[in-house]
């Protein structure tokens, strides 16, 4: 079975600006669109840098400053006072682009912008041509599926194709996301592969497996 990829669930076209853009437009820009952040793309479409609130906020964070940092401070202290000095989309971006291939499974996405703590990641494809942009909530998005569509996914892409269970011998109800198999099938480890891939179904929230078996080919003869 064919799962979602990032190119089914990610927001495109995507709102981008060439590195010239100014430092007012930038901030005109996130306010009209109520967007975060924006990449910065060159000539080719490929992404070179994000600007978000927070590179914008060091002008404000150091006005007044007129000495830059010491020769000794960190790196980090020099490129927040490089951005409060900012005139450009160039000058205050953050050149580091956390991008994801557009055919890449959405689980994997998801795992990206859990364990890395993420807002979004900037969707490429093959060229590295920016494509869209999927941020946590096109990835929730998932679980709006309907409850009707869902146990039709169910049944046919798990109990019909993969099992070859006829209506009559199993079946799948969906309340709120969740899966309950019923019916009966030949052997135990069919119940259980049929769970398993029930819960690989985009929009599943859990599975309560009640298929019953004729055989439990799980214990040894």
């Amino acid at each position: 079975m064919r799962g979602p990829v990032v190119g089914d669930l990610m927001t495109h076209p995507v709102v981008s600006v060439v590195p010239a853009m100014p430092f007012k437009n930038l901030v005109r820009l996130l306010d009209q669109y109520q967007i975060g952040a924006v990449p910065v793309v060159d000539g080719h479409d490929r992404p070179v840098g994000v600007v978000s609130e927070s590179d914008l906020l060091a002008k404000e964070d150091l006005r007044g400053a007129d000495r830059p940092p010491s020769a000794f401070a960190p790196g980090r202290r020099w490129r927040w006072w490089g951005k409060s000095r900012a005139m450009t989309a160039e000058t205050a971006m953050t050149r580091r682009v956390r991008v994801i291939g557009q055919d890449e499974p959405v689980a994997v996405a998801a795992r990206r912008l859990a364990r890395e703590h993420l807002r979004r990641l900037y969707v490429v494809d093959g060229d590295g041509k920016l494509v869209g942009v999927l941020a946590r909530r096109d990835v929730l998005r998932v679980f709006l599926r309907p409850d009707a569509e869902i146990a039709r996914a169910v049944e046919e892409e798990v109990l019909r194709r993969c099992l070859w269970a006829a209506p009559e011998q199993a079946r799948a109800e969906v309340v709120d996301g969740v899966v309950t198999l019923t019916g009966t099938v030949d052997r135990r480890s069919e119940a259980e592969r049929a769970a398993r891939l029930t819960e690989a179904i985009p929009g599943v929230v859990a599975v309560a497996n009640e298929l019953n078996s004729t055989v439990d080919d799980r214990i040894p003869g």
